[in-house]
This record gives structure tokens, sequence and C-alpha cells, in this order.
């Protein structure tokens, strides 16, 4: 599903609602600064106990997505829905509480919410205009204080109605939490199917809580480690189209792929750097594997390591100016740093057992990891190797894929003796764990950015 960006974002003024000021877009957060790489708790004993009502639907009519008095539940279902799985919320609503009018989405009952133990309290509308197009209002209030904290609008097609849900469960979470977003983003990852011995892999695409799912690949070729370009408008992964380990950058517009390199051996574990125009990558030549970049173009690829053994890529640190990967260099599978040129290579695993799949979160103060010592488990730790942390405690967890906000971690999981797969998100508490509804088995996620 495409957005249509043209019209998506903040509008100035909240249609059809009298003597409204001009909208406060969510407040921005920031980063930490490189130099304070702190492993933030959260606190998860203070969950917030929020209200979200169904929107008001003034003039209710039907639109391609059905009726706009229905949209407005839907889309509060879905804020609810965001909040609740970050772990951090203790939504009502909609289900189960009265539904507010027009007047009360800028007048609040305070001290009819103040009676249902609830801290904040989300309300809005859905309107749909003369072009089709719907306008979606979102307010968040403190209700002890009796006061707005912040209010946004956006104007969507129908079909997009889940997007104006998500940008407004961001705000919320933002707002109260400090964080940057993450809920109105996507997720690549590998649908399996078949039995254990003869697995089908499909590459597929979702929203960030299992919705608009959408096959990408028929699976007539096995498709590995997908990865979405810093745009959204391709992805990146490994497909044995010709029977060998080959590297596509797969157009999401015109479901056309293209062969990143052509070379005769073998390569794999592709990724983005965080401009979009180097391809990281590994390639074994002569029994010995090494990390290589390219252009997004083509051309000369150009080789990083050289250690006898196998070095295998694994990310960009976000400013693009160093990479972690793994290496077997030292006698067994650890984790290494090295600058974008290849450059002062050095180990900053030192735990016991295996390291594998690093990649570095988005905000660059953590690098996430597979730890395998008998069970796999995903783990964290800083850039320099210190602050080691491991977040899961199951059988066979692997593949960290970091959250846009750079505070949840997805992966996959594997039971035992079945070999079935799927995919599960932990926040960096290590506490809030949840499994991602897909239609079929999954692994291998990536998640995407946050869309504009």
């Amino acid at each position: 599903m495409k957005p249509n960006r043209s019209i998506f974002g903040f509008f100035l003024a909240l249609m059809g609602l009298v003597a409204l000021a001009p909208i406060a877009a969510a407040q921005e957060t920031t980063a930490p600064a490189e130099d304070e790489p702190e492993l933030v708790e959260f606190d998860t004993a203070k969950v917030r106990r929020i209200a979200v009502p169904a929107l008001v639907a003034p003039s209710p009519a039907d639109t391609p997505a059905g009726n706009s008095a229905n949209l407005g539940r839907q889309i509060a279902e879905v804020i609810s829905a965001n909040l609740r799985n970050s772990g951090l919320f203790e939504p009502q609503g909609p289900a189960g509480i009265r539904p507010i009018t027009l007047e009360e989405v800028t007048a609040p009952q305070y001290d009819y919410w103040k009676g249902r133990n609830v801290e904040q309290l989300v309300e809005g509308f859905v309107r749909v205009g003369g072009d089709g197009n719907l306008t979606v209002g979102c307010y968040l209030y403190d209700v002890n204080f009796g006061q707005e904290l912040t209010r946004l609008g956006f104007v969507v097609p129908p079909r997009e109605w889940r997007r104006a849900a998500h940008k407004c469960a961001d705000a919320i979470y933002s707002k109260l939490t400090g964080e940057l977003p993450f809920f109105d983003s996507r997720i690549a990852y590998i649908a399996e199917t078949g039995p254990k011995g003869k697995r089908v892999k499909r590459l597929a695409i979702m929203d960030s809580d299992g919705a608009n799912h959408r096959f990408i690949t028929n699976g007539q070729s096995t498709a590995l480690t997908p990865r979405f370009s810093p745009n959204y408008k391709s992805i990146l992964y490994l497909s044995y189209q010709d029977g060998n380990p080959r590297i596509y950058v797969y157009d999401i517009d015109s479901g056309r792929q293209r062969l990143i390199t052509a070379s005769k051996n073998p390569t794999f574990a592709p990724r983005w750097s965080p401009d979009g125009q180097t391809i990281l990558y590994s390639m074994a030549v002569a029994g010995n594997t090494d990390v290589y970049k390219v252009s997004v173009n083509g051309g000369s690829p150009v080789k990083l390591t050289s250690a006898p053994g196998i070095d295998v890529g694994g990310s960009f640190s976000p400013d693009g100016r160093q990479i972690v990967f793994e290496s077997d260099r030292g006698g067994s599978q650890q984790v290494y740093v090295m600058n974008a040129d290849g450059s002062n290579q050095r180990r900053i695993s030192h735990g016991g057992g295996r390291y594998a799949t690093p990649e570095w979160s988005p905000r660059g103060d953590l690098i996430a990891y597979t730890r395998i010592a008998g069970d796999f488990r995903v783990g964290v730790m800083r850039p320099d190797g210190s602050g080691e942390r491991l977040l899961t405690d199951s059988w066979q967890d692997e593949a960290p894929t970091w959250a846009p906000n750079g505070r949840v971690i997805q992966f996959f999981r594997t039971e035992r003796n079945t070999g079935k797969t799927s995919v599960w998100q932990v926040d960096l508490t290590g506490r809030n764990e949840r499994k991602l509804p897909t239609p079929v088995d999954g692994s291998d996620p990536a998640w995407g950015p946050v869309l504009p």
C-alpha cells in the first residue's frame, strides 16, 4: 500500500469545529548525544491509564473504506492497540466506554473521566470532505490537570485511515514518554510455509501491527534477509533465483527487481547505508568470506575485510561512519566494529558463547545481536562492547532488527522440534514481549523507518 504523501500530514485548523486554535504538532524529541549511550529503563511499574473513546463522526457518510462512523471506532481501536502493545499504557476503550459528542472533542467532561480512574484522554473526530478524503482530528488531554496536551489533524484518503490512527498513537506515545515514534512504520519479513525440511520462503511486507499484509514474491525461489530502503521505495534481499545466493533490489511500486552484483561467487547479508546510496554485503571467494560495499547504482565493489575466516557484514552506524559485523577470525564467531573504509577493525564482544547478526540501533547508542550459548538469545551492548544485556530467554531467538525509535527490537523465534517460526517484539526492559500476527510462519524481520 503506497501512502498518498502529497495530502497526508499535519494541517493548521481542524475543519468544522468552531473557534479552534492552530494545531500544535506533537512535541519533537531528540536522541541522546553519542557520548551518552545510556541503557534506558522504562518504568513499567507505572503503566499509564488512558481512555480512548470512539472518534466522533459528524454527518456520517459512506466511503470506499466503510461508513465514517465505523471508521471512527476502528481508528480508536488501532490507537488503543498501539498504545497497549507498547507495554507502557493501559487503555480503556473504545469498547466498554460511552461514546462522546462532537462538543466534547474540545471540551472534555473531566469529572466523568476522573471517575473512570484514567490519567489521560484521547478524543477526536473523523469527517468526510467534499473530495472524498477523510479529515481526522486527534486530541490528547491530561484528566487530572484538566488541560490539553497536544492536538493533531490529518487529511487522508479513506484507504489510509490506519495511518492516521498510527500517527495519532505516535504523537501520544512521544508526548507522554519523551521517546521517538514508531507505530507508523512497516515491516518486511520472510513468510514460511511447508514442512520442516522443505520450507517455502517468500518475501512479505506489513504494517508495524501486522495489518495490510502483502506477499511480494511467489516462493518459487527462496528469499532471505530483507531490508527496506531508507525511502521505503525498495527492498534489498537475498534470493536463490538462479540456484545460487544473490542480492537483489525489489522496487515496490513497479514490482521489478535487479541484481546488485554480477559475481559468480555467493553473495549474502545485504544492508543499506543510512543514506541509501551504498549497499553492504558479504561474499565468499576461494573459501574466505569478506565484507564488501558497493554503490546502489552498481560499479566496482570495495573490499573492507581480508582476515582469514568468515566475515559477515552487519550494519552501518546511523551516521554512516562505522560498520558492525561478525567474524570468526579469532577462532569463534564474535562481533567486531570497523570504520566505514575498513580501517580500525576491533572486537567488541567478550561474553561467553558466540555472537551473530549484529545490528546498530538507529539512535546509535546500542548494538543488538544474537548470542549463541546453547540456546539462541537476543541481547544488546554499547558500541564499545560494555553494558551487555540479554533480553530474551527462549530456545532459539535470533536476527534482531530495531524499531525506528531504537527502543523496541523485533526478532524471530523457532519452536523446538517443529521448526515453526514466528515474529516477536521485545522492548529494552526485556519484560514486554509479544508475538506479531502473521498469516503464516515468519522469520528474518526487518523494521523500516517511520513513514513521512
